[in-house]
């Protein structure tokens, strides 16, 4: 019986540490994401050295607001007419894609 609830223990483990990783991974393609969408925007002529920004804005604190405030703070910066709103439904639109593409 003990071998059976460390087996199912371990199971779950396993599961959570799997989940967490695919987690990370859609975040990261995420930001990516929107920071290529971003770069747009703003006329970067190198929008993957932008996107690796956006991606390393995402360590500066837990959750997602690290991202959107450097994403708001860029647009300011370079008067880019966007609401907060498009910009938080183009993370979450982002997020789905990532997830949509880690998927297949």
């Amino acid at each position: 019986m003990a071998t059976t609830f460390n087996d199912r223990e371990k199971g779950f483990e396993n599961k959570f540490a799997h989940d967490q990783e695919l987690k990370f991974k859609a975040l990261a393609r995420r930001n990516k994401l929107v920071g290529l969408w971003a770069a747009d925007l703003l006329g970067k002529s190198d929008t993957e050295a932008y996107a690796k920004e956006v991606v390393a804005a995402d360590f500066e604190e837990a959750g997602e607001e690290d991202v959107f405030r450097k994403l708001r703070k860029d647009f300011d910066a370079a008067s880019v007419s966007i609401s907060d709103e498009d910009i938080r439904t183009k993370m979450y639109q982002f997020l789905a894609e990532a997830v949509a593409q880690l998927e297949q």
